[in-house]
């Protein structure tokens, strides 16, 4: 099975935004990756519900939407009204976090729960035979540009003894640093979706990278 490659908008050139979408659209790309910061949850501030929304009219691939924020529950519907495939959560921003994935899965998306560098596989015994998807971030989030964290290869063996373990279905998706040295040890890690930003938008042939990154297996 291919590679589910989701590049990451944040990494985009904002000024010619549908150009961009043209060029996702055109590509092998499998989703769109959307990450929503707040500055309080993530020292830093992306984009919110009108630029996801234009984004959603525009844009022919599935909706992989990645909230870095306090109370990501708050948003749940108007997500779904996005028309999003996935909505995925902070576990450190979610208190009640089972109650969060089953009401992402009540308005009809598909529930992903994000860990940050820090967080240990381990706080997801409970909850992963009810998530669709676990994201690793293999930077701290908040910045695109920064330098993948080694540990992240480990992690990804960890999470996947879980998901089989338990007989989980979880898909295991991977954002930050993902380019040509890490993207192939990714992926024979256990990974099954790569988020890539500025090594797919800012490469003078994109669509090329795309489908390198889903030859992978």
């Amino acid at each position: 099975m291919a590679t589910i490659v989701s590049p990451s908008l944040l990494a985009a050139d904002f000024l010619h935004l549908d150009k961009e979408l043209d060029m996702i659209n055109r590509s092998e790309a499998d989703w769109l990756h959307l990450d929503v910061m707040d500055g309080v949850f993530v020292p830093n501030i992306s984009f919110g519900f009108p630029v996801l929304e234009a984004v959603a009219r525009k844009c022919k691939k599935p909706l992989d939407v990645h909230y870095m924020i306090v109370h990501p529950e708050q948003y749940i519907s108007q997500t779904a009204k996005l028309g999003a495939m996935m909505m995925n959560v902070h576990v450190e921003a979610c208190t009640h976090l089972n109650r969060t994935i089953q009401e992402i899965h009540d308005a009809g998306m598909k529930a992903g729960v994000t860990l940050n560098p820090s967080s240990p596989v381990s706080l997801l015994e409970d909850v992963i035979g009810d998530v669709d998807m676990v994201l690793l971030m293999s930077v701290n989030p908040g910045f695109g540009g920064q330098k993948f964290i080694e540990n992240t290869i480990e992690k990804v063996k960890r999470l996947r003894r879980l998901i089989d373990d338990s007989g989980s279905r979880a898909l295991i998706e991977v954002d930050g640093g993902v380019h040509a040295e890490t993207a192939p040890r990714l992926v024979a890690a256990g990974v099954d979706v790569l988020v890539s930003g500025s090594y797919i938008f800012k490469s003078s042939t994109p669509e090329a990278v795309i489908s390198q990154l889903r030859s992978l297996s």
